[in-house]
């Protein structure tokens, strides 16, 4: 949330957040916690509720009068509502000093984790963090500059998800499939630099003209390599940016020959066989691999395919490729797609030759979640 100077706590239009004043707010939760009954404690949580949850803008200490001032604290108004609302039911004094306490460690101190931003003392406050290994995304985001114009191009929820697990603002993404530039994109968004590589010229002077539209508030780099990824020098280029190494590895690779995307002998896409299509994007872990920091993550996003009547996992064969290379697996992530641009408008065919044939339609793809030993 960009900084913005807001009288009273009003901290933006739609008052999801609130501005406190550390040192009010730590004192009237050191008062709370002090009393020797639960009546009185909850009188004191009562009327610190009634102040941090109200949206009329009436003056109080509590709240910061700016958001700039380094004695401010932004916090979510519902999730601060519902800590409150836990105190007040807790069943014995003992139990709401201890919500009191943990409430004030999440005023007054922040504990991250070495990839992400993530307050954990304030983990409440991420709702919209992924945790399960099922994601049903019911369409994908269209915001800013992102278009759905590209055969094959993930939605922007994936790198989106995956940058706000796995990597801290200013650090550094690397995609070797960039396409439509999916997660250049998403990095402006989210103030992540990053680097990707597209085969096709064309293709890449498209996707440069959208990440360019994507207002850079954080001031990052982004960064197009037109090249083959099994063999473009992305050492030389971080270099120039003013970096060796990077701290997220992103792949959505064609899935073999599903999509012809150019008749370029390097584009996977047109691999003669599935195992010469395993050869390549090997190829493309170990120019990218050494790139990457150990102890970091790897997302690699790719699904099965029907051939000869069958259906061949090629998910789980990709899977294997990258653990031969010194990655350990961390995650197995199953993503629905209701709609395809090659199956749009086509359901009730789809669903005639599915009884046909004695298959099922493809309803998921994978993300394999990897982190580098």
């Amino acid at each position: 949330m960009a900084n913005k100077t807001h009288k009273h706590g009003q901290i933006d239009e739609s008052t999801s957040s609130v501005a406190v004043n550390r040192v009010a707010f730590r004192r009237l939760l050191a008062d709370a916690a002090g009393q020797s009954d639960t009546e009185s404690l909850r009188a004191l949580v009562s009327q610190l509720k009634q102040t941090v949850t109200s949206s009329n803008g009436r003056r109080s200490p509590l709240l910061a009068e700016v958001l700039d001032d380094p004695d401010a604290v932004l916090l979510k108004r519902d999730v601060l509502s519902a800590e409150l609302d836990q105190i007040l039911e807790a069943q014995t004094i003992e139990r709401a000093r201890y919500y009191l306490k943990r409430l004030q460690r999440g005023v007054e101190k922040t504990k991250t984790a070495l990839v992400n931003d993530i307050n954990l003392h304030r983990w409440k406050e991420y709702p919209e963090i992924i945790t399960d290994s099922l994601w049903s995304l019911p369409k994908r985001d269209t915001a800013g500059a992102h278009l759905g114009w590209y055969w094959g191009n993930f939605v922007p929820q994936i790198p989106h998800q995956l940058m706000l697990r796995y990597t801290k603002t200013g650090e550094w993404v690397l995609d070797p499939f960039l396409g439509s530039g999916t997660t250049l994109i998403e990095c402006r968004r989210l103030g992540r630099n990053g680097l990707g590589v597209e085969l096709n010229a064309n293709v890449a002077g498209k996707a440069s003209e959208l990440i360019d539209r994507e207002r850079n508030r954080f001031s990052v780099s982004t960064s197009i390599v037109v090249g083959d990824s099994r063999s473009a020098d992305l050492k030389s280029e971080l270099a120039r940016a003013g970096t060796a190494s990077v701290q997220l590895l992103i792949m959505h690779p064609p899935y073999h020959d599903i999509i012809a995307f150019s008749d370029h002998e390097a584009d996977l896409s047109n691999a003669n066989s599935v195992e010469r299509f395993l050869e390549m994007l090997g190829a493309v872990v170990d120019n990218t691999t050494p790139l990457l920091d150990r102890g970091r993550y790897f997302g690699l996003v790719i699904g099965d395919k029907y051939q000869g009547g069958e259906w061949v996992p090629l998910g789980f064969m990709c899977m294997n490729e990258v653990l031969k290379r010194g990655y350990s697996l961390k995650s197995l992530i199953v993503k629905n797609f209701d709609e395809t641009r090659a199956k749009r408008d086509q359901k009730q065919l789809w669903r005639y030759r599915a009884l046909v044939g004695g298959f099922y339609i493809f309803k998921h793809e994978y993300i394999f979640l990897f982190r580098k030993k």
